[in-house]
C-alpha cells in the first residue's frame, strides 16, 4: 500500500510506505482488542505509544499532540522531539516504520461547541490537547473563558493557520480555519473589577467571585455561591438559582476578549495577573495588585546630568545616525518585563532564519537554539546582554530589546524608534513622565506577548515582572516584586504612588535584588536612571533601520 508525503516531507525521496500490519486488523491499543484507528495515515511507534503525521505532529495514541517530527535533509530519517526540544525517539527510519491507515469517519478531532462555550465576537472553536481555543478573526487565540493564550499564524490568503502559545510552542498545526464550527458572537461583554469565574447554563449567564458574590455579566449582584456544594443561590440565600461544579469553571480575566475591566485604583502596571483555569481560585484584586501590566522604560531629565551607560561598557562618544524606514508607526505607550525565557525571535521559524541569541539558564553563556525554554523545561534563556543601555556622551537617546503584539509575529529583529511625549497611560501621568518628553528610545523586537496591544512596546527590564511566564526562578535574584509591573509597581504602592519617591526606592530595590548579578542590576537600573522611574511613558513611534549597537546584541 502506498503513502504520499506532503511536500514538507519531498526531501526524503521518493519511499513507497508498505504497511507491515494485516489487512483485516490495525495495531491494537496498549495490547488490547480494540485497535488504533487514527484519523489520518500515521507511522507507529509501539515501543513509544506514539504516532507521528505527514504534517510533522506527534501524538500519544489518544490523540493529544506531544511533540514534533523532524527530518532529516536528504534522508528517511526522521527524529521525534518534544515542545522543549528533547529527543523522544533519537531516529527513526520512516521507510521501515509501520503505516497505520487513517478513517475520518471513525474519528471526531473537533467536536461542536457545547452551550457553555460562547463569545462576544464570532470565533472559530478548536479543541486540541484536550483544551477548548477560541480563534477570532484578527489571529489572536483565547482559551474558553476569552483570556488570550496564542496566536494563530498563516499566510496571506491561505485558511491554514498554525496555532502556538505565547512561549511559541505549537498548539496545534495545519488546522483548515473552514473546517472548524463557529461560535457565533452574542454582544454580551463581562464587566469585572478582579479574576472571576464564568458560568454560562440553562438558567442564566453568571460571573462568580472568591467573595462568593455572583454578579451578571453587568455587573449586577444576584446572589452567593457556594465554593463546597456548588450552589449558588439567590441574594436571600434561600432561593435556589443553578449549581455546578465551581472551581472548574473557566477563569475571566482583565484583558480578555469580551471582559471589561473595572480598576479600583490606577497605576502604572497594564495587566491583570494571568490565572489558569487549573488555578486556585481568584484572589480579591487589592489595589496594589489590580493593576495593568507595566513595561515602563524611562529616560531620565533631560536636564539632568549625563549618567554612565547603562551597559557594561561606553560603546562610543556619539549618538549613532537613526534612519527612518518607512514601515510601520503610530502612537503607544511602553510596559516593562524581564521573565527569562528564551524569546520568541530565537526559533527559527518564528526569526524568518535569523534568530535571536539564547542564552544558557543563568543568561550569560550563548548556546544553541535547539535546547528549548526554561520556560517549558528547556535549557534556554533570555541573554542578559539585552538589557537597555545608554552611550556615553548620547543622554538623549537609549537602545532596549522589547516584546511586540503576538499578532505582529513577523517583527522579529525590526527595530523601532520611540520618541516620549511626557504623557503616562492609564492616567499616569507625572512628573516622571514628563521629564522624558523628547527622549528617544530605540528598540529592537526579540519576543512576541499575548498581552502585549498594538502600539504598545514591552520593553526589557530586569525587575520590570515576568509577567505571564516566569523563567527567573533559576537566576539566583532576589524578589521582582510584583508580576505585572516588578519593582518600580511595589515602589508605587508602598509610597502610595508618590511619585518624587519612585526613584529612590526603585534604586534601593535594584540594588538588592540583583546584589549578586552587576549586569542584570546596570539594566534595572536604567529604569531608575535614564526613565527617571517613570510608568508607562506615551510614545510615537515609527520603524527605523536597525544600528549596530542593536544588531551586535541581538
Amino acid at each position: 500500500m502506498n503513502y504520499p508525503f506532503l511536500k514538507s516531507l519531498l526531501s526524503f525521496g521518493t519511499i513507497i510506505l508498505a504497511c507491515s500490519c494485516s489487512d483485516d486488523k490495525s495495531p491494537s491499543n496498549n495490547g488490547g482488542s480494540d485497535p488504533i484507528i487514527p484519523c489520518e495515515d500515521a507511522w507507529y511507534l509501539p515501543e513509544q505509544g506514539l504516532l507521528a503525521y505527514q504534517d510533522l505532529r506527534v501524538t500519544d495514541l489518544s490523540g493529544n499532540q506531544v511533540g514534533t517530527l523532524v527530518p532529516v535533509p536528504g534522508t528517511t530519517i526522521a527524529i521525534v522531539k518534544d515542545f522543549a526540544g528533547n529527543n523522544l525517539v533519537n531516529q527513526m527510519d520512516l521507510s521501515k516504520t509501520t503505516i497505520i491507515p487513517g478513517d475520518k469517519s471513525k474519528c471526531n478531532t473537533n467536536p461542536k461547541p457545547d452551550a457553555s462555550v460562547s463569545s462576544c465576537l464570532d470565533a472559530w472553536y478548536l479543541v486540541a490537547n484536550n483544551k477548548k481555543y477560541l480563534i477570532y478573526p484578527d489571529f489572536t487565540v483565547s482559551d474558553e473563558a476569552g483570556t488570550q493564550v496564542g496566536v494563530a499564524v498563516t499566510t496571506a490568503g491561505s485558511s491554514i493557520v498554525n496555532v502556538i502559545d505565547m512561549s511559541g510552542t505549537p498548539i496545534s498545526n495545519n488546522i483548515d480555519l473552514n473546517t472548524l464550527p463557529i461560535v457565533p458572537g452574542n454582544g454580551v461583554r463581562f464587566k469585572i473589577i478582579q479574576p472571576a469565574y464564568h458560568l454560562k447554563d440553562a438558567t442564566g449567564d453568571y460571573l462568580i467571585y472568591e467573595n462568593t458574590v455572583v454578579t451578571l455579566p453587568d455587573g449586577t449582584p444576584i446572589g452567593y455561591a457556594n465554593f463546597t456544594t456548588g450552589a449558588i443561590m439567590a441574594l436571600d440565600n434561600i432561593t435556589p438559582i443553578t449549581a455546578a461544579n465551581l472551581l472548574a469553571l473557566p477563569i475571566l480575566l482583565p484583558g480578555g476578549k469580551c471582559v471589561d475591566y473595572v480598576p479600583p485604583v490606577v497605576s502604572s502596571s497594564s495587566q491583570q495577573p494571568v490565572l489558569s483555569s487549573s488555578s486556585t481560585p481568584p484572589k480579591p484584586v487589592s489595589s496594589s495588585s489590580s493593576k495593568p501590566k507595566s513595561s515602563s522604560s524611562q529616560p531620565k531629565s533631560s536636564s539632568s546630568q549625563p549618567k554612565s551607560s547603562s551597559s557594561s561598557a561606553p560603546i562610543t562618544g556619539q549618538c549613532p545616525t537613526i534612519k527612518t524606514k518607512g514601515g510601520a508607526s503610530g502612537s503607544g505607550w511602553a510596559t516593562r518585563y524581564w521573565d527569562c525565557c528564551m524569546p520568541s525571535c530565537s526559533w527559527n521559524e518564528n526569526s524568518g532564519g535569523h534568530p535571536a541569541k539564547v542564552c544558557d539558564s543563568k543568561g550569560k553563556n550563548t548556546i544553541g537554539n535547539g535546547s528549548g525554554s526554561v520556560c517549558s523545561g528547556g535549557a534556554g534563556a533570555t541573554c542578559t546582554s539585552q538589557i537597555p543601555f545608554t552611550i556615553d556622551g548620547c543622554t538623549e537617546m537609549a537602545f532596549a530589546f522589547a516584546a511586540v503584539p503576538a499578532a505582529n509575529g513577523g517583527s522579529c529583529g525590526k527595530c523601532f524608534q520611540l520618541t516620549f511625549t511626557g504623557e503616562g497611560h492609564y492616567s499616569s501621568t507625572n512628573a516622571n513622565t514628563k521629564k522624558l518628553k523628547g527622549k528617544k528610545l530605540i528598540i529592537m523586537a526579540t519576543n512576541i506577548g499575548g498581552d502585549v496591544q498594538q502600539g504598545q512596546f514591552d520593553i526589557l527590564i530586569p525587575g520590570g515582572g515576568v509577567g505571564m511566564f516566569n523563567g527567573c526562578s533559576q537566576m539566583g535574584w532576589g524578589g521582582q516584586g510584583a508580576q505585572y509591573g516588578g519593582l518600580l509597581s511595589d515602589c508605587e504602592t508602598e509610597t502610595n504612588y508618590s511619585a518624587g519617591k519612585y526613584k529612590s526606592c526603585l534604586t534601593e530595590k535594584c540594588n538588592k535584588a540583583f546584589s549578586n548579578d552587576e549586569q542584570a542590576k546596570k539594566g534595572c537600573l536604567f529604569l531608575a536612571d535614564w526613565m527617571g522611574a517613570a510608568g508607562n511613558p506615551e510614545h510615537n513611534y515609527v520603524e527605523v533601520e536597525c544600528p549596530e549597537v542593536l544588531k551586535n546584541k541581538y
